[in-house]
């Protein structure tokens, strides 16, 4: 199963910017590597055991998203919109003190209303398992996709982290969590304008 398409696949699926790189560079940014670090290992930890399930349900989970997706789409652009404003809130020195980052069980978490993070899981559950696979397979495809996953989100957290000694200004970091915030909530826009219009609704 450790196979070339595989590895680039999941490779190419977590490098690129998404919800989750977002918000580990805007993390890395107002928090540092280490402070971090849970968020990180809760996003790895979450996909792999998303990767576990989805690929064990495989048929349940299909006729789930089926029928639930669009309440799915929109639990996942509501908490993307209110993660956007808190990095936005994060730009400013008296909300800082008060500000953490997202911790393990909470990154975890939003794997299973991440839009890209169920694009990517049941493409890789449908195009990587082979056809008689059993839990053991389910079981491997799951930390071979952690363990892919987490270097590659890790070089969010470094440019975030390394960006943190260029933006001690406050306007200078005011400025990037606005950013930040504001690709974050156009891509929960985008998402849901995108599911709407798939759904039927609009």
């Amino acid at each position: 199963m450790l196979s070339w398409p595989l590895m680039s696949y999941v490779a190419l699926m977590s490098i690129t910017p998404g919800p989750n790189n977002l918000m580990l560079a805007a993390s890395g940014v107002n928090f540092g590597w280490r402070r971090t670090v849970p968020h990180m290992l809760g996003i790895s930890g979450g996909h792999g055991l998303q990767i576990l399930l989805v690929s064990l349900l495989l048929g349940w989970v299909l006729a789930l998203l089926e029928h639930g997706r669009l309440w799915l789409a929109l639990a996942g652009c509501g908490y993307l919109f209110w993660l956007s404003w808190q990095v936005w809130r994060a730009g400013a020195p008296q909300s800082r003190q008060s500000a953490r980052p997202l911790g393990f069980i909470g990154a975890a978490a939003f794997q299973w209303v991440n839009p890209k993070a169920w694009v990517m899981v049941v493409n890789t559950s449908v195009l990587f398992l082979p056809h008689d696979a059993t839990a053991g397979h389910s079981l491997l495809l799951a930390g071979i996709c952690a363990m892919i996953n987490l270097p590659c989100i890790a070089v969010w957290v470094g440019m975030g982290d390394a960006l943190r000694h260029h933006l001690s200004r406050d306007s200078v970091r005011s400025a990037f969590n606005a950013v930040m915030a504001l690709a974050m909530a156009s891509t929960a826009g985008y998402l849901l304008w995108d599911e709407l219009l798939i759904s039927g609704v609009w």
